[in-house]
């Protein structure tokens, strides 16, 4: 039997246990209630924020004042029309929220100082997204080097083969190369005399002194030499000549049978007329370059001096194409002449820009106007008649840059002053023109 001491030793323990319980119990509790009252931890996913653009800043950088100023001129009035075109009629940049573009113009003046002072002008007072210019070789290098170190796009409008190969990462080129421009001019002549069964035995290649005129002159002698034909005589002279007696006198001597000139504008119109006065017969003068004898300011200067000259250019007028008809209805519109080579790669180049912000747009919708971005989006676009405007103004129907910028589908075509009128005649004549070879 229990005895009294061992019974309340018994329940001594006992309680103990159940004290002991409970509170291990109202431990558990708080910490469940404690867990449970905590707050659950949210994973949150960062919203990208597209930025508000009202306006994309294009810069255009064009000589404007001395011997040059009718090219540069034709190119700012083709960049303005563009620009309109692209904010009224196209709505602006879609991928952009409709952004329009916003046009600075700056003179380049007539020598790479003077070029490379208007860059560091315009990107000084307005920082634009994209440049364009500066149309005489030289000029623009100056501003390449500007718009490089600044890294901002550059879109040139001239012609010399070694701006894209200096290695510039932000320089941009849709017009062909000047190399290109003496080729076409060769085998345009050729085929011509194959097919009129003109004999050609003396050739003179004649053209003014600059990286331009040179770099051409050079396209010429390459084809030509390929073709198994060897100038006669290669005459050289100053882009500032301001008397063609001495050279008259020499292509007197010469007696050639065809003359390939590469000219920029008032040596052009001199030349032709020095030329007329001398009477001297040559079978045919074919320009190269895109400078000079067939563009309607150098007709309106020149007269009959230059009837039946020809000149190969970076832009055909007459390409059948929906877009490029209406734009040269538009420019005759407003201008009151045929655009030609300063206009046309104004053209073409523009609307260029234009289908690469809205690929910016779409593929870096963050920051669309980055220069290395842009760069990506430039450089990504293949372009033909079927998906792009800028390819309808362009005369193979095909734009697709390299790395270095330079379009992989570079061509030319020719006009003619026929009946004081520029015609395109090669490589596919407009509708109702036939060349003419020789010149009667």
């Amino acid at each position: 039997m229990m005895s009294k001491c061992s019974f309340k030793r018994a329940i001594s323990k006992t309680m103990s246990l159940v004290i002991g319980l409970v509170i291990i119990i109202a431990v558990v509790a708080g910490v469940i209630i404690y867990l449970t009252s905590q707050p659950t931890p949210t994973t949150t996913t960062p919203t990208t924020t597209k930025p508000v653009i009202e306006k994309v800043k294009i810069g255009i950088i064009e000589p404007l004042t001395g011997r040059y100023a009718v090219f540069g001129q034709e190119a700012v009035d083709a960049a303005r029309l563009l620009v309109d075109i692209i904010n009224n009629e196209l709505g602006g940049i879609s991928s952009l929220g409709g952004a329009k573009l916003e046009l600075y113009v700056e003179d380049a003046g007539t020598s790479p100082d003077s070029a490379a002072l208007a860059a560091e002008r315009l990107i000084s007072n307005y920082r634009p997204h994209v440049i364009l210019g500066a149309y005489i070789s030289r000029l623009t290098a100056a501003v390449a080097e500007v718009t490089e170190r600044e890294k901002i796009p550059l879109v040139m409008d001239a012609l010399v083969d070694w701006l894209t190969e200096k290695g510039w990462n932000y320089v941009f080129r849709l017009a062909p190369r000047a190399s290109t421009h003496g080729k076409a001019a060769v085998d345009f002549v050729l085929e011509m005399a194959q097919k009129t069964n003109v004999t050609i035995r003396t050739v003179v290649v004649l053209h003014e002194d600059s990286i331009f005129g040179t770099t051409v002159a050079n396209g010429v002698r390459s084809q030509l030499i390929a073709n198994g034909v060897i100038p006669n005589e290669t005459i050289t002279y100053a882009y500032t000549i301001t008397d063609f007696g001495p050279i008259i006198s020499k292509i007197r001597d010469l007696n050639p049978d065809v003359i390939f000139s590469v000219p920029y504008f008032s040596d052009g119109i001199l030349f032709a007329k020095a030329l007329q006065a001398s009477g001297i017969k040559v079978k045919f003068i074919a320009g190269a370059g895109g400078c000079g004898y067939t563009d309607p300011d150098s007709i309106r200067e020149a007269g009959e001096a230059v009837e039946y000259f020809t000149n190969t250019y970076s832009y055909n007028p007459a390409r059948q194409t929906e877009w490029n008809k209406r734009i040269v209805q538009a420019f005759q519109q407003r201008y009151g002449k045929l655009p030609t080579e300063a206009a046309g790669i104004i053209f073409y180049s523009l609307m260029f820009v234009y289908e690469g912000l809205e690929k910016a747009g779409q593929m870096f919708p963050e920051d669309p106007l980055n220069p290395d971005n842009l760069r990506a989006a430039f450089l990504s676009l293949d372009l033909n008649d079927s998906n792009s405007i800028a390819a309808q103004l362009y005369p193979t129907g095909r734009v697709k840059l390299a790395s270095n910028g330079e379009n992989l589908y570079g061509g030319t075509a020719i006009l003619q002053v026929i009946g004081g009128q520029p015609k395109v005649v090669w490589p596919e004549a407009e509708e109702g023109v036939t060349p003419v070879f020789p010149r009667p």
